[in-house]
């Protein structure tokens, strides 16, 4: 009788089912194998991404979805649903035989396939199969066609439900799957999207509208078509009404109600974001697509963030990304040449805290948009990354202090040199170019002796190539590698070559901020981390993540290396003018790339490391004779480029915060050596003092 039934319903869309070779024993074949996905369809749902305070940064999803459990949903919502769509829903099975009869007695009269018999099991059935195509538009065209076998594999299907499910959860099911128009999946989704509230606060006159549109939310529409909404509304009152689900007076009432909108437009993806939250958003988008935590394959990691369903609670901080943005967008405009980057990170942890840059998130390149995020690598969202210039140099300080140097090492340090013979970790770089390549400092009175302080305070690049050549660029590869530089922001291997020590291997803000929360954290280098915890919608926990915290070197040296650095922002050196209001210890260094296409600083307190970029987003932009924000600059440099904007972000994000001391170390001061000749003004240094060339 099913299936003869089920051949009966088919007819009703399908009036000629010749040739279709369908046999007794092919559909009686597969009764008892019913997939699961059929029992708990697996349904993609919204994932939501919190901030570290638990204010929400963007609603991401494939289908704007939230499933309820039966308690979580009106009861008007449940009944509106049958009474309009399957009023027998609860006296039938799978096969409403009346149903059956009086549709094809009705398209009899007509001479149309006008009324259909399908139950609302069935329908289920076929939405989840829709659901099961995805983005497939030709599966999807499958899961639709109206044919025999299609009909009778749906009505396989439902008897079984009907055998093996309660009617209730077979009505959850439906209602947690159905589309309802406008990018709005299943019954929370579509109160939230027409009346900005959840389904179970809704009235009988709201529940009967959502109801009604799942016959076409085209054409019933409230939006665009409210006099058919309204009108096809009052229709799902009556059916209630006519079912004993609502009395008279209650429908009288619910009709003489306005539709009462309160429509919210579809928010969906990283582009919806505020605060310019919208690039950390997409980092975790990276993040979850591409760790291991979430799955051994990347098909596996890519299936749990489209299925979605997931509240990811990350590390940021609303108020640090307030800050850093503040600070990037009030030193540089959006239709400047250059752009500005900054990331904030948590010394101990590797929280990224903010994450901000100039250019807003998006993909209207008139309006200086871009998905580009400046502060990542490649691989993560970024792009090619950016020369750091002598921000670089604190690597080759902590691996010569590492390898026993003394704090006080002094080197020669003429005005140029030749770049040296060095050792690498498979052999040794020549320096056989013809005529070979030479190094100069920034001025011609630059020239030492120098030792590593005051070398470090006015960025002398001829004293870290000769400390490079001491210790070897086997050793640099190594201390940058342990703290967490292991390529370029491309991807591409380290390069071990002398100029290494100069910043000429392009790296991400990311990767720097990374690289001196190790030194405020006292030589412990943390990678990175953005996600503090994910759970299911019904709560349940999933694996992030693991932080990864290692020692890269001793304290000795991280006392030390704080020593050197906190002289860059004092005295003489190029970061003298970016002390914070509060007075509180920092260090630093500052940074300037090849012909002046990047600028940096990055600097740090204990409790907070950032590092801010400044340069042509794709990296083709000379900073001479520039105007930004305004201003016009003959050169830019990392102390009136970027710092300025460092310090914005600082001042900002430790305000009210207390005042915490560096570790530091013994290391005196040189005795001052006359030089008459010294009349050279520093690039990023206070008037009359020397500096270097990449600063």
């Amino acid at each position: 009788m099913s299936v003869v039934s089920g051949v009966l319903l088919a007819g009703l869309a399908l009036p000629v089912a010749g040739g279709i070779g369908l046999t007794a024993k092919s559909t009686a074949e597969g009764f008892d194998d019913i997939p699961d996905d059929f029992k708990t369809p697996p349904l993609t749902q919204a994932t939501q991404i919190f901030d570290a305070k638990g204010g929400l940064i963007a609603k991401l999803y494939e289908r704007d979805r939230t499933v309820l459990t039966p308690d979580q949903m009106s009861p008007f919502m449940r009944h509106a649903q049958v009474d309009i769509e399957d009023a027998r829903f609860y006296e039938h099975g799978a096969v409403d035989l009346k149903g059956v009869l009086r549709a094809l007695s009705k398209n009899a009269e007509s001479g149309t396939a006008a009324q259909g018999a399908s139950t609302l099991t069935q329908q289920y059935v076929k939405n989840v199969n829709v659901e099961k195509a995805g983005d497939d538009k030709g599966a999807v065209l499958e899961a639709q066609r109206k044919t025999l076998g299609r009909k009778i594999q749906e009505l396989k299907v439902a008897i079984r439900l009907e055998e093996e499910l309660p009617k209730e959860q077979i009505l959850t099911n439906y209602l947690n799957i159905t589309y309802y128009g406008n990018g709005a999946y299943g019954v929370e989704a579509a109160s939230q999207r027409y009346f900005s509230k959840s389904n179970k606060d809704l009235t009988i006159a709201e529940a009967a509208t959502l109801a009604g549109l799942v016959q076409n939310p085209t054409q019933y529409d409230p939006k665009l078509h409210p006099q058919a909404a309204q009108k096809r509304r009052d229709t799902v009152i009556d059916k209630m009404l006519e079912n004993k689900h609502i009395t008279a007076d209650q429908a009288k009432e619910a009709k003489a109600a306005p539709l009462g909108l309160k429509y919210k437009d579809p928010q969906n993806g990283c582009i919806t974001a505020k605060a310019g939250m919208g690039f950390f958003c997409d980092y975790v988008r990276h993040v979850v697509k591409q760790d291991p935590a979430f799955g051994k394959s990347a098909e596996d990691r890519k299936k749990v963030w489209d299925q979605g369903g997931l509240n990811i609670y990350t590390t940021l901080d609303p108020d640090k990304q307030a800050a850093a943005q503040s600070a990037v967008s009030g030193r540089v405009r959006v239709t400047d040449q250059v752009s500005a980057a900054a990331t904030m990170m948590e010394p101990g942890t590797g929280k990224i805290l903010a994450m901000a840059q100039t250019r807003p998130y998006g993909l209207v390149k008139e309006q200086n948009q871009t998905v580009v995020n400046l502060n990542v690598d490649l691989a993560m969202g970024g792009g090619s990354g950016f020369q750091p210039g002598s921000t670089f140099k604190p690597v080759v300080a902590a691996a010569a202090l590492e390898a026993g140097l003394p704090p006080n090492k002094e080197y020669l340090a003429p005005n140029k040199i030749e770049y040296p013979t060095m050792k690498t970790c498979e052999g040794t770089w020549r320096n056989e170019g013809r005529p070979k390549t030479v190094v100069p400092n920034e001025s011609a009175s630059e020239k030492g002796p120098y030792q590593l302080k005051q070398a470090m305070a006015l960025s002398v690049n001829t004293y870290f190539v000769q400390m490079e050549e001491e210790i070897g660029l086997c050793a640099v590869k190594q201390m940058a590698n342990k703290l967490g530089i292991t390529t370029k922001a491309s991807g591409k291997p380290l390069e071990e070559v002398p100029a290494m020590a100069l910043g000429v291997e392009e790296m991400s803000p990311l990767t720097m901020a990374s690289m001196y929360a190790t030194f405020a954290a006292e030589g412990t280098h943390c990678d990175p981390i953005a996600i503090n915890k994910i759970t299911t919608v019904d709560g349940k926990n999933v694996p992030v993540p693991a932080g990864h915290c290692e020692r890269a070197f001793s304290e000795t040296t991280a006392r030390e290396m704080n020593t050197v650095l906190n002289g860059v922002t004092e005295n003489n050196g190029t970061g003298a003018a970016l002390q914070l209001d509060d007075n509180r210890q920092i260090a630093g260094k500052t940074g300037t790339s090849d012909h002046k296409k990047a600028a940096w600083f990055n600097g740090y307190t204990p409790q907070l490391a950032t590092a801010v970029w400044l340069g042509g987003p794709d990296g083709g932009v000379e900073m001479r004779n520039i105007t930004i924000n305004g201003r016009t600059h003959t050169e830019v440099f990392g102390a009136d480029g970027p710092g300025p904007i460092w310090q914005d972000a600082m001042n900002d994000a430790l305000r009210g915060t207390p005042k915490q001391s560096l570790p530091m170390a013994d290391i005196p001061d040189p005795t001052p050596k006359p030089d008459p000749s010294s009349t050279g003004t520093g690039t990023d240094a206070p008037a009359g003092t020397p500096s270097g060339s990449q600063h």
